[in-house]
Protein backbone atom coordinates (compact mmCIF):
# COMPACT_ATOMS: atom_id res chain seq x y z
CA UNK A 1 0.00 0.00 0.00
CA UNK A 2 1.33 3.41 -0.92
CA UNK A 3 1.08 6.47 1.25
CA UNK A 4 -1.25 8.23 -1.16
CA UNK A 5 -3.90 5.49 -0.87
CA UNK A 6 -4.63 6.33 2.78
CA UNK A 7 -7.74 8.39 3.53
CA UNK A 8 -7.09 12.04 4.27
CA UNK A 9 -8.03 11.65 7.97
CA UNK A 10 -5.46 8.87 8.45
CA UNK A 11 -2.49 10.50 6.77
CA UNK A 12 0.47 11.45 8.90
CA UNK A 13 1.00 15.20 8.71
CA UNK A 14 4.36 16.72 7.91
CA UNK A 15 5.91 18.93 10.61
CA UNK A 16 4.55 22.45 10.72
CA UNK A 17 6.82 25.29 9.71
CA UNK A 18 7.18 28.25 12.05
CA UNK A 19 6.60 30.53 9.07
CA UNK A 20 3.16 28.96 8.54
CA UNK A 21 2.21 29.75 12.14
CA UNK A 22 3.54 33.32 11.95
CA UNK A 23 1.87 34.08 8.61
CA UNK A 24 -1.49 32.71 9.78
CA UNK A 25 -1.35 34.76 12.99
CA UNK A 26 -0.32 37.89 11.05
CA UNK A 27 -3.21 37.41 8.60
CA UNK A 28 -5.59 36.93 11.53
CA UNK A 29 -4.33 40.19 13.06
CA UNK A 30 -4.93 41.98 9.77
CA UNK A 31 -8.43 40.50 9.54
CA UNK A 32 -9.21 41.72 13.05
CA UNK A 33 -8.05 45.23 12.18
CA UNK A 34 -10.31 45.49 9.12
CA UNK A 35 -13.06 48.11 9.52
CA UNK A 36 -16.06 45.86 10.14
CA UNK A 37 -19.48 47.47 9.88
CA UNK A 38 -20.66 45.77 13.09
CA UNK A 39 -17.74 44.62 15.22
CA UNK A 40 -19.92 42.48 17.49
CA UNK A 41 -21.00 40.30 14.56
CA UNK A 42 -17.46 39.77 13.22
CA UNK A 43 -15.60 36.69 14.44
CA UNK A 44 -12.39 37.16 16.40
CA UNK A 45 -9.95 35.75 13.86
CA UNK A 46 -6.95 36.01 16.19
CA UNK A 47 -8.72 34.01 18.89
CA UNK A 48 -9.79 31.42 16.33
CA UNK A 49 -6.28 30.97 14.88
CA UNK A 50 -4.80 30.98 18.39
CA UNK A 51 -7.14 28.15 19.42
CA UNK A 52 -6.21 26.21 16.28
CA UNK A 53 -2.46 26.41 16.89
CA UNK A 54 -2.79 25.79 20.65
CA UNK A 55 -4.74 22.62 19.87
CA UNK A 56 -2.53 21.45 16.99
CA UNK A 57 0.90 22.60 18.24
CA UNK A 58 0.73 23.23 22.00
CA UNK A 59 4.53 23.15 22.32
CA UNK A 60 5.00 25.94 19.79
CA UNK A 61 2.07 28.25 20.55
CA UNK A 62 0.94 28.82 24.10
CA UNK A 63 0.24 31.32 26.85
CA UNK A 64 3.01 33.72 25.85
CA UNK A 65 1.72 33.90 22.29
CA UNK A 66 -1.79 34.52 23.57
CA UNK A 67 -0.61 37.29 25.86
CA UNK A 68 1.46 38.98 23.13
CA UNK A 69 -1.34 38.75 20.56
CA UNK A 70 -3.77 40.15 23.12
CA UNK A 71 -1.54 43.14 23.76
CA UNK A 72 -1.23 43.75 20.02
CA UNK A 73 -5.03 43.66 19.67
CA UNK A 74 -5.44 46.02 22.65
CA UNK A 75 -2.94 48.52 21.26
CA UNK A 76 -4.25 48.23 17.71
CA UNK A 77 -7.87 48.80 18.72
CA UNK A 78 -7.09 51.42 21.36
CA UNK A 79 -9.03 49.64 24.09
CA UNK A 80 -8.28 49.00 27.76
CA UNK A 81 -4.74 47.62 27.83
CA UNK A 82 -4.69 44.03 28.99
CA UNK A 83 -8.29 42.95 28.42
CA UNK A 84 -7.53 40.88 25.33
CA UNK A 85 -4.16 39.82 26.73
CA UNK A 86 -5.91 38.27 29.73
CA UNK A 87 -8.68 36.76 27.60
CA UNK A 88 -6.26 35.26 25.04
CA UNK A 89 -3.95 33.91 27.73
CA UNK A 90 -6.85 32.17 29.42
CA UNK A 91 -8.09 30.99 26.01
CA UNK A 92 -4.65 29.52 25.20
CA UNK A 93 -4.54 27.75 28.56
CA UNK A 94 -8.02 26.28 28.10
CA UNK A 95 -7.23 25.26 24.52
CA UNK A 96 -4.03 23.49 25.50
CA UNK A 97 -5.79 21.79 28.41
CA UNK A 98 -8.55 20.48 26.12
CA UNK A 99 -6.39 19.84 23.05
CA UNK A 100 -6.29 16.05 23.28
CA UNK A 101 -10.04 15.89 23.90
CA UNK A 102 -10.87 18.24 21.04
CA UNK A 103 -8.81 16.25 18.52
CA UNK A 104 -10.84 13.09 19.22
CA UNK A 105 -13.94 14.61 17.65
CA UNK A 106 -14.77 15.18 13.98
CA UNK A 107 -14.62 18.76 12.71
CA UNK A 108 -18.17 19.68 13.72
CA UNK A 109 -17.66 18.24 17.19
CA UNK A 110 -14.47 20.26 17.43
CA UNK A 111 -16.45 23.33 16.35
CA UNK A 112 -18.75 22.90 19.37
CA UNK A 113 -15.73 22.87 21.68
CA UNK A 114 -14.30 25.89 19.89
CA UNK A 115 -17.61 27.74 20.29
CA UNK A 116 -17.42 27.21 24.06
CA UNK A 117 -13.78 28.35 24.14
CA UNK A 118 -14.48 31.49 22.08
CA UNK A 119 -17.52 32.34 24.19
CA UNK A 120 -15.34 31.93 27.28
CA UNK A 121 -12.71 34.35 25.91
CA UNK A 122 -15.37 36.85 24.89
CA UNK A 123 -16.92 36.65 28.37
CA UNK A 124 -13.54 37.28 30.04
CA UNK A 125 -12.93 40.37 27.89
CA UNK A 126 -16.49 41.59 28.56
CA UNK A 127 -16.05 41.11 32.33
CA UNK A 128 -12.87 43.21 32.24
CA UNK A 129 -14.71 45.96 30.36
CA UNK A 130 -17.62 45.78 32.81
CA UNK A 131 -15.22 46.02 35.76
CA UNK A 132 -13.72 49.14 34.16
CA UNK A 133 -17.15 50.79 33.99
CA UNK A 134 -18.42 49.97 30.51
CA UNK A 135 -22.02 49.02 29.82
CA UNK A 136 -23.11 45.47 28.96
CA UNK A 137 -23.14 45.28 25.15
CA UNK A 138 -26.06 42.85 25.00
CA UNK A 139 -26.40 39.27 23.94
CA UNK A 140 -25.13 40.01 20.44
CA UNK A 141 -21.77 39.53 22.12
CA UNK A 142 -22.20 35.79 21.46
CA UNK A 143 -22.70 36.20 17.69
CA UNK A 144 -19.00 36.61 16.86
CA UNK A 145 -17.81 33.50 18.73
CA UNK A 146 -20.60 31.39 17.25
CA UNK A 147 -19.76 32.60 13.75
CA UNK A 148 -16.11 31.82 14.46
CA UNK A 149 -17.05 28.28 15.45
CA UNK A 150 -18.88 27.89 12.14
CA UNK A 151 -15.62 28.86 10.39
CA UNK A 152 -13.64 26.20 12.30
CA UNK A 153 -13.90 23.40 9.67
CA UNK A 154 -12.80 25.77 6.89
CA UNK A 155 -9.95 27.19 8.96
CA UNK A 156 -8.76 23.71 9.94
CA UNK A 157 -8.74 22.55 6.34
CA UNK A 158 -6.87 25.62 5.11
CA UNK A 159 -4.27 25.71 7.89
CA UNK A 160 -3.49 21.99 7.62
CA UNK A 161 -2.95 22.16 3.83
CA UNK A 162 0.79 22.95 4.04
CA UNK A 163 1.28 19.91 6.26
CA UNK A 164 -0.56 17.63 3.83
CA UNK A 165 1.89 18.22 1.01
CA UNK A 166 2.57 15.01 -0.86
CA UNK A 167 5.70 13.43 0.54
CA UNK A 168 8.16 12.07 -1.96
CA UNK A 169 7.90 8.31 -1.91
CA UNK A 170 11.15 6.38 -1.96
CA UNK A 171 10.43 3.15 -3.85
CA UNK A 172 13.65 1.55 -2.58
CA UNK A 173 12.71 2.00 1.07
CA UNK A 174 11.61 -1.14 2.90
CA UNK A 175 8.67 0.41 4.74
Amino acid sequence: MQLNDAPVAQRILLPVRASTILVSLALALLANFLPWKNVLLAPDFVALVLVFWCVQQPRLVGLGAGWLLGLLIDVGNGVLLGQHALAYSMLAFASISLARRILWFPLWGQALHVAALLLFAQAVAALVRLAAGAEFPGWTLAAGPLLGALLWPVLTTVLLMPQRRPAEIDETRAI
